[in-house]
């Protein structure tokens, strides 16, 4: 960095407060004194050189501080992170205080040049990275130990005196962000770019990817409405659907990643360099030294971890699914006790009684799913994995074994063992309709209506309060801070994943099913931007260039859903008039078309480039410059120790 640290005047008039940090009541003075002290010091003396305000209280018995930077401060952190900007040349560049002029819209009385989400996302960044030096404890606490490198921000989470730190609202831009957003019923995009402003490059690709994968579901349903209508029994139609269908899967996931690569390049996440990862705040273990950044920090034997995994994790894992298979025996005995009832009475009644059990089961999944989600972190934890990374990926795949066995047995079930197409329908309708009614409820009605009676209680409190205009600094803390916090995306994504599996194995039996996701998509776009915008606290926002993991996961249940298919197929009584002699035959022919579909598939994922012709050609113009500046640097190395 062209510019030192030491020029910084961390006092700035017009104090801008962007984040909140809330200790625990009682928090001893020296604690407080200390923490502050860190915050405000210079980064040469080990502090975050940021600015730290405590929020003047009624009672006065609440430790809650407003952080805030000055821009000078904040267009530093913006080198330190890696923010990639665009140039005046309408170029991405990673942006560098020293090049700041050649930045667009950048000027030095512009505070707007950074997003208000990049600005926190920096404060956040630098609180993470205070590390304690010389310390060996917290002031006043101990048992609170601390070792040279530990980060001083996860010692106090995890110790109990830091409550929580969040991200404040901006009142005004979130007022138009909820009108562009979801003010007014609509045909047409969300914002996404607002959407990333405000909320981070992960949220805005969450609803950028709802939004293209309910358009996506468009064809599959314009085209299952016609396969209802006119050939309900008739399976042997539906082999066009099901092929139709193969191919469908694969493709919308090969130009989202397109669409992705072009939206997080003008995002400029696409061009972040990904950076060191630290350990995550609940590893724990013995003292000892990183041998790549040569600090001290816990060290826990991965053999330790393995037997965790592999002899408690993995056996618990399998015991639940045991239970998802015993429970789905007890839902095939409900069935055949309802379609012994309907023989017996044959009445409205008895019609509406063949439903229950499929609904009765469908209620009983959702509580296993939520109920093996906390078990499942539980464990994950327990396992005590170094990075955030390792932690997420084991604790994904746990959660997708588990739902995906849990969702599917039973209609793999029907459709393999009980060969009863027409229960695979009905089971497939329940299943899928109720868990969207049951999402729905839970993820951002209950939420909603909860903070809105939150919301009634605290402006009862207040002395006036017209319009959220008006919602004073102080009241608008104590507001958010009781509001619900924001886990992430994953539960998102996996009710997209289940949605998807939904839609893609059984299409050949149940084409309706890509309607009623698509109508669910809809209203699932309105309920989670009202929770992002009025049920939870403003999230911190995080830098990502695609989905992840679950890129990989819908890939794998494309991959699974030509095999189901295909054996559908293969169990028409059409394809079974190809072969009356002899099943072999027809097994052999169904495995043949599978593998050739899947090498369809593979091929078509191969040729499709992940990203188009234009960015491949911007990313390597920016390598090829990156690499001819090193060059000049090193020459210019050498020839300055040869003149010496």
């Amino acid at each position: 960095m062209a510019e030192s640290w030491s020029f910084l005047d961390t006092f700035e008039p017009d104090f801008r407060p962007l984040v909140v940090v809330e200790l625990a009541k009682g928090t001893k003075e020296e604690t407080i004194e200390w923490f502050t002290k860190r915050i405000v010091d210079k980064k040469a003396n080990g502090g975050a050189q940021l600015m730290v305000k405590p929020l003047a209280t009624e009672n006065g018995d609440e430790n809650i501080y407003l952080v805030g930077a000055s821009h000078l401060r904040l267009l530093l952190g913006a080198e330190t992170v890696g923010l990639v900007k665009e140039c005046n040349d309408n170029s991405m560049r990673t942006f560098t205080y020293s090049s700041r002029k050649t930045f667009k819209d950048f000027a030095d009385d512009n505070h707007n040049f950074l997003t208000m989400a990049e600005c926190q996302y920096i404060i956040k960044h630098e609180l993470e990275n205070l590390r304690a030096k010389g310390e060996k404890m917290i002031p006043g606490y101990p048992q609170a130990k601390l070792y040279p490198g530990k980060s001083i921000v996860r010692r106090l989470l995890t110790s109990g005196i830091l409550v929580q730190i969040f991200p404040l609202h901006d009142r005004e831009e979130l007022k138009k962000l909820r009108h562009s957003w979801y003010g007014q019923m609509k045909v047409g995009y969300q914002p996404l770019d607002e959407i990333r402003c405000y909320f981070g490059e992960t949220i805005a690709l969450y609803f950028g990817f709802l939004e293209y994968f309910t358009f996506a579901l468009i064809p599959m349903a314009v085209i299952g409405i016609p396969y209802y209508v006119f050939a309900w029994e008739d399976y042997d139609k539906y082999v066009m659907f099901a092929t139709f269908n193969l191919l469908w899967s694969t493709v919308i996931l090969e130009v989202w990643k397109r669409m992705c690569a072009i939206m997080t390049y003008r995002w400029g996440t696409l061009l972040m360099k990904r950076q060191f990862e630290e350990p995550r705040p609940g590893f724990h273990g013995v003292l000892g030294i990183n041998p790549i950044t040569g600090r001290e920090e816990p060290v826990y034997s991965s053999i330790k971890r393995q037997i965790r995994v592999y002899l408690v994790s993995l056996p618990f894992v399998c015991l639940c699914l045991y239970f998802s298979l015993y429970v789905m025996m007890i839902y095939f005995d409900l069935e055949q006790w309802a379609l012994d009832y309907h023989e017996k009475n044959e009445s409205n009644f008895s019609n509406l009684m063949l439903f229950v059990p499929s609904i009765i089961y469908a209620v009983v999944i959702e509580i296993m799913n939520r109920i093996y989600r906390y078990a499942a972190e539980f464990l994950t934890s327990w396992e005590n994995h170094r990075l955030e990374s390792s932690y997420q990926n084991h604790l994904i795949l746990k959660v997708l074994v588990f739902n995906f066995l849990n969702c599917f047995a039973s209609l793999f079930y029907i459709a393999f063992v009980l060969f009863d197409m027409k229960l695979l329908r009905q089971s497939l309708a329940t299943l899928l309709i109720t868990s969207q009614i049951l999402n729905q409820f839970a993820e951002s009605l209950l939420p909603y209506w909860l903070q809105k009676r939150h919301k009634k209680r605290m402006k009862k409190r207040m002395c006036s309060l017209k319009t959220d205009m008006d919602l004073p600094l102080v009241e608008q803390v104590k507001l958010e801070k009781e509001m619900g916090t924001y886990f992430g995306t994953f539960d998102d994504y996996l009710e997209l994943f289940l949605q998807f599996g939904y839609v893609s194995l059984f299409s050949c039996v149940y084409p309706l099913a890509a309607v009623f996701a698509v109508l669910n998509n809809i209203t699932e776009i309105y309920s989670d931007a009202l929770k992002m915008c009025r049920v939870y606290k403003r999230p911190f926002a995080e830098p990502t260039a695609n989905i992840g993991v679950w890129q990989l996961a819908f890939e794998t249940m494309s991959v699974i859903s030509v095999v189901t298919n295909c054996i559908l197929i293969g169990m028409s009584p059409q394809v079974n008039a190809l072969f009356p002699d002899s099943k072999v035959d027809l097994i052999l022919t169904v495995a043949l078309v599978e593998h050739l579909l899947l090498a369809i598939k593979f091929i078509m994922a191969f040729v499709i480039p992940d990203k188009p012709r234009d960015i491949q050609i911007k990313l390597a113009k920016l390598e090829f410059e990156s690499v001819e500046a090193l060059k000049q640097q090193v020459r210019a190395t050498d020839m300055y120790n040869s003149e010496k």
